[in-house]
């Protein structure tokens, strides 16, 4: 097995990981990461396994938790009820309940808003230069999840900071500095959620929340605790990975002059799937082994965790023909953006739904829009998105 460094920081790779990526599979479907101290999965046939193996999962093994620092306990008292973390039996229930309210009518029931949404936001563009970041591929989807939850969509500004905030807890080199700022970001947005929480019992509303209160499953309901962390983890997750593959999109799409023939009806699904595949929000995931589990001639021990390279396996020639090719009319196959399995997210369906609709509208209304500088990534891996995109009307 291969053991290769290569800082997750280090600039040259933030804005483009996909030739270490290539460097690391060249040995085999596993190598170790020395900066991560940790075994990495890099080929499709590997992560999609372990995603599906339930000898692995989220939860860490009692074995390996240790004592949770004194400042990060708001942060993990939050995390400790999040279906992302949970295994079954648990998992199962919370998840359960969660799509017993987050159905694929009640997504459906979007397309209209986001329709218009997108329009709006169209007509509130600035002359000139501007970030299409920050006027578009932020506001859409946290909006879009803001109402589909109940929350007050004008509130958008302070989802948007104390998801950014939150999520820098799973960054690489994350400082003190970083962490304060997420339990800050926590204890706020636990606030606010109990508060809300607490009306929409006493005035029920046609909205997820209150959808969330109702949803029972054999006598069971969520607590107040859990219902908190789901709406929390439904708010940054529902919106994250869509901000970064807005902005990865337009700037994959505009790059590589994307004939518009590719968003229109019948190909724009396509178009999406191929554009989460070439450039995912998302890079690295992790799993724990629950007893010895053999994946590929590679013995992964009880205890260990190993790391699931996304953005890698979506890469493998094994897998895609001329992986590093962008195109539109690949022919159909599962990419491991979402996740795979048990965990296979459950944003999923939105954020699709959100691509769908919003691109095709985007360069329909500006037909000229070209680049106004080179795009550049931020360093927020082990997510992969834009600091910017700056671009002009035409």
């Amino acid at each position: 097995m291969l053991s290769l460094s290569q800082s997750p920081t280090d600039p040259a790779f933030v804005q483009n990981p996909y030739p270490f990526y290539h460097r690391a599979r060249a040995g085999g479907p596993f190598f170790h990461w020395d900066d991560y101290g940790m075994v990495m999965a890099t080929s499709y046939a590997a992560v999609n396994a372990i995603l599906r193996d339930r000898r692995l999962g989220r939860e860490v093994p009692p074995e390996r938790r240790g004592p949770i620092p004194e400042h990060l306990a708001p942060f993990y008292a939050v995390e400790a009820h999040s279906m992302l973390e949970l295994e079954p039996p648990r998992h199962t229930r919370l998840r359960s309940l969660v799509l017993r309210a987050f159905t694929s009518r009640r997504i459906a029931a979007l397309e209209p808003e986001i329709q218009a949404l997108t329009q709006d936001l169209i007509d509130a563009f600035p002359e000139g230069e501007f970030d299409l970041l920050a006027e578009f591929g932020q506001k859409l989807p946290v909006t879009i999840i803001a109402r589909l939850l109940g929350v007050p969509e004008e509130m958008w500004q302070d989802l948007l900071a104390w998801s950014n905030a939150m999520v820098g807890m799973y960054q690489a080199g994350r400082t003190r500095a970083m962490e304060d700022r997420a339990v800050a970001a926590t204890k706020a947005f636990v606030a606010f959620m109990r508060g809300y929480v607490d009306r929409r019992r006493a005035d029920p509303r046609d909205d997820l929340i209150t959808h969330l209160i109702a949803a029972e499953e054999e006598g069971e309901k969520l607590t107040t605790d859990e219902l908190i962390t789901t709406c929390i983890l439904l708010l940054n997750a529902g919106h994250e990975a869509t901000v970064h593959s807005i902005g990865n999109g337009v700037k994959c799409l505009l790059e590589h002059r994307t004939p518009r023939a590719a968003l229109a009806p019948g190909n724009v699904a396509a178009t999406v799937e191929e554009i989460i595949r070439f450039d995912p929000p998302l890079h690295l995931f992790t799993r724990h082994a629950y007893e010895d589990v053999e994946v590929m001639g590679h013995t992964i021990p009880k205890g260990a965790e190993v790391g699931l390279l996304l953005a890698a396996a979506n890469r493998d020639p094994a897998a895609f023909d001329a992986p590093d090719r962008f195109n539109p009319a690949r022919p159909e196959k599962p990419n491991l953006s979402f996740g795979a399995g048990l965990h296979f997210c459950v944003g999923a369906p939105l954020a699709r739904l959100e691509l769908q609709i919003a691109l095709p509208i985007l360069f329909e209304r500006l037909p000229q829009l070209k680049l106004a500088e080179t795009p550049r990534y931020a360093d927020v891996y082990h997510f992969h998105g834009l600091e910017r995109l700056m671009v002009r009307k035409g």
